[in-house]
């Protein structure tokens, strides 16, 4: 089975932006691209089979959902998530942490209207230095995640990269208790390397970068974490409250990542953030967003944005994207994708879904080429 591995293929002379390749055991990762998140080991609206067909090289599935249904005992005996879900390319999976915020805080949005205020649900019990208790969302059933047994549950899924365990703070904290959360954090992922260490099973664990918008904090997190020996390294916890902030933030922090190794921004894709972000030197970017606009109706395609809820699409006969590597995006037209989400016919989800991934794709297909070509 082939090692991970990554190597820079061209750097830009204009930039930090970069081509390389993530080499992994199910196959290569083209670096600068974008990361579908498939959070129950499924795209929604989307089977593996059409996934794969769209040129998607690298999916995100998540521990925490996968911990509580199936159970990972269950896709351990399956052979490992790759054949749970067969899908032979591959495949990414988080640690659990951003679930203890998203039950505490209900997402990043949230939070953030909220000023810091928790959930009312009462659905994490208790953060100690040991791990984070709290109830399942299926039947309340108290769930206690801890550095180990994140590692061992991604260890039974058998992803290519893992992550360590990790606490993700609000923005809206105080500067001491960020200080508190990164160090612990810090401790964690220690423990979570260790156990890595003990069965890598052609794993690679990429570490997390915290320390909310604090650039003291942010360079502290990344000299801490570099010092150890992880594969490659995710950029996490609170990216700011807009894109200015986050840009600012990503260029002060990625001169202090090893050129070496690949990098990672969670939960961030949308347009506007990877035109400022491929530029920093980014490697990989996840997120939900392309396929979560494209169940409203909101379509990604070489000419623009389409929101194909429009009554003007009503009898639009020409094709969603005919400039789409997705058959379904160049073989359909707008009239019917109109009809199909006013007749609410979940085949809508899927051909908006198909082709809104494929845009992505193919975007980031020329984001590389850019950066051979030396225009970025």
């Amino acid at each position: 089975m082939t090692p991970f591995s990554f190597k820079v293929i061209h750097q830009s002379k204009k930039s930090r932006a970069r081509v390389g390749q993530i080499i992994t055991p199910h196959g290569i990762i083209d670096t600068p691209n974008f990361v579908a998140v498939g959070t129950n080991g499924s795209l929604k609206a989307l089977d593996t089979t059409l996934a794969d067909s769209l040129g998607l090289q690298l999916m995100f599935c998540n521990t925490y959902h996968l911990m509580v249904q199936p159970g990972t005992s269950v896709i351990k005996q399956a052979g490992g998530l790759h054949k749970f879900i067969n899908r032979k390319q591959p495949l990414i999976t988080d640690s659990g942490g951003f679930q203890v915020f998203s039950l505490a805080y209900g997402g990043v949005k949230d939070e953030l209207k909220s000023r810091g205020k928790k959930s009312s649900d009462n659905s994490v019990l208790k953060i100690s230095e040991e791990g984070v208790l709290f109830r399942s969302y299926r039947d309340g059933t108290p769930i206690l995640l801890t550095p180990e047994t994140s590692v061992q549950a991604q260890k039974d899924l058998g992803a290519d990269i893992i992550i360590p365990f990790d606490e993700l703070p609000p923005y809206h904290t105080s500067p001491a208790k960020l200080k508190e959360s990164l160090e612990r954090t810090h401790r964690w992922e220690k423990r979570s390397l260790d156990c890595h260490k003990q069965n890598p099973n052609n794993q690679a664990m990429y570490a997390v970068i915290h320390g909310g918008i604090d650039p003291k904090l942010r360079k502290l997190s990344c000299s801490t974490l570099t010092a150890l020996d992880f594969d490659g390294f995710a950029i996490g916890g609170s990216l700011g409250k807009s894109l200015d902030e986050m840009v600012t933030m990503l260029g002060q922090l990625m001169p202090n990542l090893p050129e070496d190794k690949p990098n990672h921004l969670l939960g961030i894709a949308d347009l506007a953030s990877l035109e400022q972000c491929v530029p920093l030197g980014l490697d990989t970017f996840d997120s939900s967003h392309p396929t979560r606009i494209a169940r409203h109706g909101l379509i990604l395609t070489k000419q623009g944005m389409v929101r194909i809820l429009n009554s003007k699409y009503k009898k639009d006969y020409s094709p969603i994207d005919p400039h789409s590597k997705c058959v379904l995006s160049r073989t359909f037209s707008k009239a019917y994708l109109h009809h199909l989400f006013k007749a609410n016919e979940p085949t809508a989800a899927t051909i908006a879904s198909a082709t809104n991934v494929a845009f992505m794709v193919a975007l980031m297909q020329n984001y590389r080429q850019q950066i051979l070509d030396g225009t970025l």
